[in-house]
């Protein structure tokens, strides 16, 4: 995996960042370099990119194990979450996680008719109760790389009736997924599945799970191109009914991206990534350091170490700071030495 990493990316630094936003591979940049020059020149128009955004339908429902007929894509992970909210009725009450991404969960803060009920993480399955209608969370969190216990939390919802929706953001492309055993999932592609801003996917059941298409427009259409004026008078019988009018570039760049992933497969990608976070652990321990308990995961955060990112960045390393503390992402294209370049200056103080 480290041999492959130079071959597809050419980081100008350390580059630890990926719960921020991934790198681009190198495919990726050529096919949206050869877009834009072509669109510049009046040498292509939307109709074009169609086949660009089927194929990254088709391969994200590949990477988390449903059919691309269940794989709707937009622009934004708080527009599905604000569609899923829509569709609840008058005092619902909803399942959160304290501290999980906003886009995930302020949709549901802004129906007032709601009742949003807030659980620690480590609670959320005991959390589910007799009248919980839908339970959201993060499969990782995005502060602290903490991994959600998706199958208790799935099994208690089954067993109260409640629907789930999980926030895959921040574990699609490292951290195998199957999205058939959830009710909705929602994605950004632009930080593990490394694609430009502006590609973000849902995935629904396969009889939509009371979702109503609110801000369907010609996209959503059978045949969007017998849609562009008037009433929509028949939706596509797929997912494709709650797609947004797409940011087609960024599915021209996704399409590689992608393949990538898919060509290493996730497995493989997880497994080097969990292994760099380790080596990471390890090197913190000798450090004095302890991060926040985050086992498998490929992201590491560090209490009181937060301050530290300006003076990483001064030395060429590309770390976050979140909630205070240091975080640390590892992914396909990071190596063993760049994990031993950032305990390096962590070192000097």
């Amino acid at each position: 995996m480290e041999s492959l990493a130079r071959t597809h990316f050419a980081p100008e630094n350390t580059y630890l960042n990926t719960a921020s936003a991934g790198l681009f591979p190198a495919a990726a940049v050529t096919a949206l370099t050869s877009a834009v020059t072509a669109a510049a020149a009046g040498a292509a128009g939307n109709v074009d990119y169609f086949p660009d955004v089927e194929a990254v339908r088709s391969a994200y429902g590949r990477l988390l194990g449903v059919s691309g007929d269940r794989v709707a894509v937009g622009g934004s992970v708080a527009v599905y979450c604000g569609l899923i909210a829509a569709s609840l009725p008058a005092g619902a009450e909803v399942l959160v996680v304290g501290g999980d991404f906003s886009s995930l969960v302020n949709p549901f803060h802004m129906r007032p008719d709601l009742r949003v009920r807030t659980v620690p993480l480590e609670k959320a399955a005991d959390g589910v109760r007799h009248g919980t209608a839908l339970v959201a969370v993060s499969a990782v969190q995005s502060a602290d790389g903490r991994i959600a216990d998706l199958d208790a939390i799935g099994a208690a919802a089954r067993a109260h009736g409640a629907r789930t929706l999980v926030d895959v953001s921040q574990a699609a492309g490292w951290l195998p997924f199957d999205a058939a055993a959830y009710d909705y999932t929602v994605c950004v592609g632009y930080k593990w599945l490394m694609c430009p801003r502006g590609a973000a996917f849902l995935t629904v059941p396969e009889d939509f799970g009371g979702l109503t298409p609110v801000f369907a427009g010609w996209a959503a259409g059978e045949d969007p191109w017998e849609s562009c004026y008037g009433r929509v008078e028949t939706l596509a019988p797929t997912a494709r009914r709650f797609d947004e009018n797409v940011a087609a570039l960024s599915y021209v760049a996704a399409r590689h991206s992608l393949a990538l992933v898919e060509e290493l497969g996730v497995e493989r990608i997880g497994a080097h990534d969990r292994a760099l976070a380790d080596r990471f652990r390890a090197g913190l321990a000798e450090l004095g350091h302890t991060p926040v308990r985050a086992e498998g995961s490929a992201i590491v955060s560090v209490p009181g170490l937060g301050s530290a990112a300006e003076r990483l960045t001064a030395a060429g390393v590309r770390v976050g700071a979140r909630a205070g503390n240091l975080r640390a992402a590892f992914h396909l294209y990071n190596t063993s030495a760049d994990v031993d370049r950032l305990l390096e200056v962590l070192a000097k103080g």
